[in-house]
């Protein structure tokens, strides 16, 4: 079976990006880093690439320059089981990075990031036609997602 890892390409802030995400997510860490040497392209001793484990799902990063951007097409989802844990992401990952709208964000780097609970699509997916617009129309209106607005939303409240 292939093993598919996303790979996201920096300008110069790849180490700062590793050590800021392995700082975010628990249960992580940096798995493995390599440096430029003799040859460059980067700075001699800088570095090259890191591989880092979030919570076991594996991340390759690279300083690659200026060429590559970060866009909204491509972005890391994080799924919540708590509002608390939808809390706790928001603002750590928010913080030098800006708040976006549905659950979406930019980080300090500019990877693009949606935090979401799991209660997001079970509200979304009940028989309630109504009650799903609602929570929609609810839903767009929000940077980060409320569990309970969410629901109150889809209760008509």
């Amino acid at each position: 079976m292939p093993k598919i890892t996303t790979f996201l390409t920096f300008d110069h802030q790849a180490e700062d990006a590793a050590n800021f995400y392995t700082s975010v997510f628990k249960n992580s860490k940096i798995v493995s880093t390599t440096r430029y040497g003799d040859a460059g392209p980067g700075p001699k001793g800088s570095l090259m690439t890191a591989t880092i484990s979030l919570d076991g799902q594996e991340l390759m990063l690279l300083n690659g320059g200026p060429t590559f951007k970060f866009s909204q097409a491509t972005s890391l989802f994080v799924t919540c089981e708590t509002q608390a844990e939808v809390d706790d992401y928001w603002s750590k990952l928010t913080a030098g990075g800006k708040e976006v709208q549905c659950g979406w964000l930019v980080d300090k780097f500019g990877v693009s990031w949606q935090v979401v609970p799991v209660q997001l699509d079970d509200v979304m997916s009940r028989p309630d036609a109504d009650g799903v617009a609602r929570a929609m129309a609810a839903m767009l209106t929000m940077g980060k997602l409320d569990i309970a607005a969410l629901e109150a939303a889809y209760a008509g409240e």
